[in-house]
Formats: C-alpha cells, sequence, structure tokens
C-alpha cells in the first residue's frame, strides 16, 4: 500500500524570485535550522518527521540521511 503525503498548504507573498539553497554539503555544514538547535542530519530529519506529520518509518529516515550525506 502506497502511502499519500499531503502537500504543504504555505502562502508566501512576496515579491521576485525566493532564494533557496543547495543541498550539496549539506553534511559538512551543522548545525541545522536557522537557529542552529539541530546538531545532526538525524535530528533534522526526525525534526521535520515530526513537525510535518510525514510518519516516516525508520528505514525510510536512514535512507534519507544517507542520501543526503551522498550529496
Amino acid at each position: 500500500m502506497r502511502r499519500v503525503i499531503p502537500p504543504l498548504c504555505i502562502s508566501i507573498h512576496a515579491e521576485g524570485p525566493i532564494k533557496t539553497f543547495t543541498l550539496r554539503g549539506i553534511k559538512d555544514s551543522p548545525p541545522y535550522l536557522h537557529d542552529g538547535r539541530l546538531l545532526t542530519l538525524e535530528d533534522t530529519v526526525e525534526f521535520f518527521n515530526l513537525v510535518l506529520g510525514v510518519q516516516s518509518t525508520p528505514r525510510e529516515k536512514a535512507a534519507l540521511v544517507a542520501f543526503m550525506r551522498q550529496l
């Protein structure tokens, strides 16, 4: 059975392009989040898993961390 992840409902009112940052080299730039509260990629994946209610399995979270370490 395939899980459906609900889309994020975000309203952005900005003028001009939105600046996004690359994930290349993400493993080399801790701490994470704007205030540095997440010290590891594992912490970061778990944080967003809880905040967004994604309900990823431990295996999915480990796979995501492994993927980010390869960037």
